[in-house]
């Protein structure tokens, strides 16, 4: 039986076979018409996610301290800065707490994970509408892109989020270190080329800056969005100095709120 792309619904070929988690073998295929790439079957998931975060995510807060300040130029260089957003598969809540540090009104949203840092910051579907979401690192584990990518666009049609594409030419398992063979989560792989027949779909532009990319109905300078992205760690500081930090107000928060359940 032919395997369809999840993403163009081309017919896809098997182009490798990888060993995950050290003990299962997988097949790996390609569309040729989008370039999306994907694991077979991942019946080996309830495994890998064991441990939710994997023991090998040694970038973990590098990677959110650097995540926190390219989206805050993002956000305040294209969207509103005093509207609601949302991180989307937000782990153990330390982006929703950065950001939140910052000044920006973050929620946290994650099904599979212990929210740690951002307890009383969770995502309402009944309540403020969200501008913009953001799901770093998450779409590499997405099992049927689209019907994650369905469930996103109906908070927000406006996504920040990062994926590291592939690389040309496509390089086998064990020479490229974003497989993740070692513990088996990541099943999807994009390549610019699958990005932007997901936009096509979902009626957005689609703007990206090495890992980190944008979908928006916005049209956006490509030009200023290369060099908010290339400048980040210039134009942070100055965005700082405009915001107001929750930190402290959120603590007075979550202060009362106990005070509440308590009574």
């Amino acid at each position: 039986m032919k395997k369809r792309c999840n993403i163009c619904e081309g017919v896809m070929i098997p182009v490798f076979s990888g060993q995950i988690l050290n003990k299962h073998k997988v097949q790996y295929f390609q569309c040729p018409d989008c370039e999306y790439i994907c694991t077979d079957d991942p019946s080996w998931l309830q495994e890998a996610y064991k441990n939710p975060i994997n023991r090998t995510d040694t970038g973990i807060l590098s990677r959110n301290i650097y995540d926190a300040k390219i989206t805050s130029c993002i956000i305040y260089s294209f969207f509103s800065q005093n509207k609601k957003y949302l991180d989307y598969g937000g782990g153990y809540g330390i982006l929703t707490r950065l950001m939140r540090d910052i000044g920006f009104d973050f929620c946290w949203y994650d099904p599979y994970t212990q929210n740690k840092f951002a307890q009383g910051f969770e995502y309402s579907p009944n309540g403020d509408e969200i501008d913009v979401i953001t799901s770093f690192e998450s779409f590499e584990h997405f099992v049927q892109p689209l019907d994650d990518l369905e469930k996103i666009f109906a908070v927000s049609h406006n996504i920040i989020f990062s994926t590291v594409l592939l690389p040309k030419p496509v390089p086998k398992p064990d020479d490229w270190w974003y497989y993740g063979l070692e513990h088996g989560q990541h099943v999807s792989f994009y390549s610019q080329k699958t990005l932007q027949t997901i936009a096509k779909k979902f009626r957005v532009n689609c703007y990206s800056y090495s890992s980190i990319h944008l979908f928006t109905p916005k049209k956006i300078d490509k030009k200023l969005w290369f060099l908010v992205c290339k400048l980040y760690w210039l134009i942070f500081p100055l965005v700082k100095s405009k915001m107001v930090s929750k930190t402290f107000r959120d603590m007075e928060y979550l202060k009362i709120s106990k005070e509440d359940e308590v009574a």
